[in-house]
């Protein structure tokens, strides 16, 4: 198993010594680091049975479309949706050499949601959930199973600086099930798709939100 980062060292030899995790520095954003990453995956396991595009990032300040600037939208688009949309393009092509795969994109729910206040990462995020769909019917036909998991809020760093009013806004019902998610209730779809329960079902959209996505009156 491999695991990627970007830049928290720490953390990553941290995975590697528990669950024996071999762990690669790599923006994703980066050409370079994707082929040295290809490269090393090449050389050591000879290919990729299961790709799950989780690099993500938000902005690093929350500002209104209106005043928001191009070089946070150029960072978030980079990272967000450039990077795991060619890193799949080349991880595909060895899958379909192979004759099979699994693909996994990590969305959002900002991937329909509006936060006005940054725009740049739901727009980063409906493309990324549009690559999904686009790579599940191109590769349907060679054996390779393509899912986009879309998450609710989810307890990680990146909402940090806003969990309290997440909280607050969960308990006045924003969530159904009354509870923010957890990073386990994503990897335990994640370890379905790769025990090949859910083979028949390439393309699928699965919600992990407590049920947001339900609309009421």
């Amino acid at each position: 198993m491999i695991g990627t980062y970007k830049s928290q060292h720490d953390m990553a030899q941290s995975l590697a010594a528990e669950f024996g995790v071999d762990v690669v520095q790599c923006d994703v954003a980066s050409l370079t680091d994707r082929r040295a990453l290809l490269d090393h995956v090449g050389s050591r396991y000879g290919g990729v049975d299961l790709l799950v595009n989780n690099a993500g990032m938000a902005p690093h300040q929350r500002l209104d479309i209106l005043e928001a600037e191009e070089s946070s939208f150029d960072e978030l688009i980079a990272t967000n949706l450039k990077g795991p949309h060619f890193l799949t393009q080349q991880i595909a092509r060895g899958m379909i050499e192979r004759g099979s795969g699994r693909i996994v994109f990590i969305t959002s729910i900002s991937a329909y949601t509006v936060s006005v206040v940054r725009g740049d990462y739901c727009i980063s995020k409906a493309g990324l959930s549009m690559s999904a769909a686009l790579y599940a019917q191109r590769l349907a036909a060679q054996n390779i199973q393509v899912f986009e998991i879309r998450p609710g809020i989810i307890r990680t760093d990146m909402i940090g600086p806003a969990a309290q009013q997440y909280e607050e806004r969960i308990r006045e019902g924003l969530v159904p099930q009354r509870r923010m998610g957890e990073g386990e209730d994503v990897a335990r779809v994640v370890r379905a798709i790769s025990d090949g329960l859910l083979d028949y079902s390439s393309g699928s959209v699965i919600d992990v939100d407590g049920g947001f996505r339900i609309r009421s009156l």
